[in-house]
């Protein structure tokens, strides 16, 4: 079967970011089924709709990157009970111009992780919320709010190290490349049937 592409978003621009890590991680725990690859946001101007006309090369580059993929998982901090501005804004670009959304039908997990107890879940259920705006199917269990993340769960290539983090987030992995296979196949499938009902209706 061919790996599907999965696009990862990370909330924080901070290089060392645990929420970085731990995509890091994903991408290794998962490279036997999911063909992943981060599409960074640091560099996308703020969203201003005097540019869809004429977009800047990194909202180009972004919006190609996210189109690309099959599939997009988001790995963020809690930035004052909310999602990070970096993110938001990246979220906002790509919904651009009205009715040619890179998000649409891209099926979608999210992670939060903090080193404080509720592990980003506001942030979590805000970019919930977005993502159902944006008709992304997102994948509802496990639910993934990752507390007491500290730099000391991490090995010095900034992988997680064997413990309980580790097999949580190994569980997410899984569950998340079974989630985009279910509807990559759902989708197959329905697409042949409809090919048939369509011949059948011609005959």
């Amino acid at each position: 079967m061919t790996q599907l592409r999965i696009a990862i978003l990370v909330g924080s621009l901070r290089r060392d970011s645990i929420n970085r890590k731990i995509a890091r991680s994903i991408c290794a725990l998962t490279h036997d089924r999911l063909d992943c690859f981060m599409v960074e946001i640091g560099d996308l101007p703020l969203f201003n709709q005097d540019a869809e006309q004429n977009p800047p090369e990194p909202y180009r580059r972004f919006r190609a990157e996210i189109a690309a993929s099959d599939g997009v998982l988001f790995c963020t901090p809690e930035y004052n009970r909310g999602v990070p501005g970096g993110l938001k804004n990246a979220i906002d670009i790509g919904s651009r111009p009205y009715g040619e959304s890179v998000w649409d039908k891209k099926p979608a997990a999210i992670i939060s992780a903090s080193p404080g107890a509720i592990g980003g879940f506001g942030a979590n259920h805000q970019l919930r919320q977005a993502c159902v705006f944006l008709n992304m199917p997102v994948m509802q269990q496990p639910e993934a709010y990752l507390g007491h993340v500290k730099d000391d769960s991490f090995d010095a290539d900034g992988c997680l190290v064997d413990g309980p983090l580790r097999d949580v987030v190994m569980k997410l992995a899984d569950a998340f490349a079974d989630w985009v296979e279910i509807i990559d196949r759902s989708r197959r499938l329905l697409a042949e049937d409809a090919a048939h009902a369509a011949l059948q209706a011609a005959e």
